[in-house]
């Protein structure tokens, strides 16, 4: 590996530790996709001889265990990042030419809420934040820390006009409550090894910025690709229609996105060219109705997408997603603050590189500068 990168590798079924020393030097390739969309997963390829343990270690034990955790921490320039905090899903033994490659494929400990479907529990009087917190109650023995944040307006359900039950396994029950709110549900590791953050609550981008990726700057350019597009037709703006008591005369309301904890990023947003009206809030209470309106309103409307690549040896850090990083070099149109959405990692012996993905919601940049 790089020098200034040094790769940590632990295994167990429930209780991961250091993998020996035989197994950490047959390692050989290593991708981990992480994503605002979805779950992140990982891909390990190790050289396979006639004697490792690697046999016992993955294939034997993803079939004889329940859960076989895997964390994977990379320490770059002294700073521990954990790329991977999750479980084997399938291992796969391949040869070519008389040489043998294993490879152990997982996801995030996503994957463990998405077993057991709860269908029917009730949950009477609670609001979906409290039903998240019972839910996610359970996990914490994987190291799972629940960070919930409540919802704007609390809608409490009376228990003897109604109780509401769970639906589907955890995971798909909490990301329901979560698009219900307009909020997000992820698990993301912590640097502690086997700690991982449980969020359920808006979509947060703000936070320092991540060093600022650099394009046609001479010897400052730290990225190897990079290109922009925008998009100003997909601008919408959600509707609630409510109907006045007395006259019964339908009113249309204009829901904003209104969050101060997703500013623009951008200095000139899209315009919305289409009015969106809210589906089924005709029966709901007019707080349940504000509640899918503000739900709409915060899918964020991102016009401004960026991708590109790096070696992380020039670049002298990490891209993770959910964090804002600075851009510079690509002119006034694009400069200045841009989100992480997706970054993909691809590390070989000798080479760490980064594919990413990046959005925010409008042109020309919002600060005065980024700093490298």
């Amino acid at each position: 590996m790089l020098d200034s990168v040094r790769l940590t590798l632990l295994v167990g079924p429930a209780v991961p530790i250091p993998a020996p020393r035989e197994v950490v030097d047959a390692l050989t390739d290593v991708s981990v996709t992480e994503s605002t969309d979805g779950p992140s997963g990982f891909q390990l390829k190790f050289s396979l001889e006639p004697r490792s343990p690697l046999q016992t270690i993955f294939v034997v034990a993803t079939g004889t265990v329940p859960l076989l955790r895997v964390i994977l921490l990379a320490t770059v320039n002294g700073f521990p990042h954990v790329l991977v905090n999750g479980v084997a899903t399938r291992t796969e033994v391949s040869s070519t030419a008389g040489r043998s490659t294993l490879t152990v494929t997982g996801e995030d400990l996503t994957r463990v809420m998405d077993y057991i479907d709860f269908s029917g529990v009730p949950y009477p009087g609670m609001p979906p934040e409290a039903r998240v917190v019972a839910i996610l109650a359970k996990y914490v023995p994987f190291g799972l820390i629940p960070v919930v944040i409540p919802t704007l307006l609390p809608d409490v359900d009376i228990p003897v006009e109604k109780i509401p039950r769970h639906q589907g396994t955890d995971l798909a029950y909490v990301r329901a409550l979560a698009e219900d709110a307009g909020y997000v549900f992820y698990i993301e590791p912590t640097p502690a090894p086997g700690a991982s953050v449980a969020y359920w609550g808006p979509e947060v981008r703000v936070g320092p910025p991540a060093p600022a990726i650099t394009l046609d700057m001479g010897a400052h350019g730290n990225v190897a690709s990079l290109s922009f597009s925008f998009d100003g037709e997909g601008a919408t703006m959600p509707i609630l229609w409510i109907q006045e008591k007395n006259s019964k005369a339908p009113i249309p309301i204009p829901v904003p996105d209104v969050s101060i904890l997703n500013p623009p990023l951008g200095l000139v947003p899209p315009f919305p060219k289409r009015f969106v009206p809210v589906e089924g809030v005709a029966k709901e209470s007019p707080v349940r109705a504000a509640l899918l309106g503000l739900s709409q309103a915060a899918r964020s409307r991102d016009a401004a997408s960026a991708s590109g690549s790096l070696e992380v040896s020039r670049y002298g850090s990490l891209l993770r997603p959910r964090r804002l990083v600075g851009e510079r070099g690509a002119g006034d149109a694009f400069n200045g603050l841009w989100y992480v959405k997706q970054v993909s990692h691809e590390i070989k012996r000798g080479s760490y590189s980064q594919s990413f993905s990046l959005v925010r919601n409008g042109l020309m940049s919002t600060v005065p500068r980024v700093f490298p």
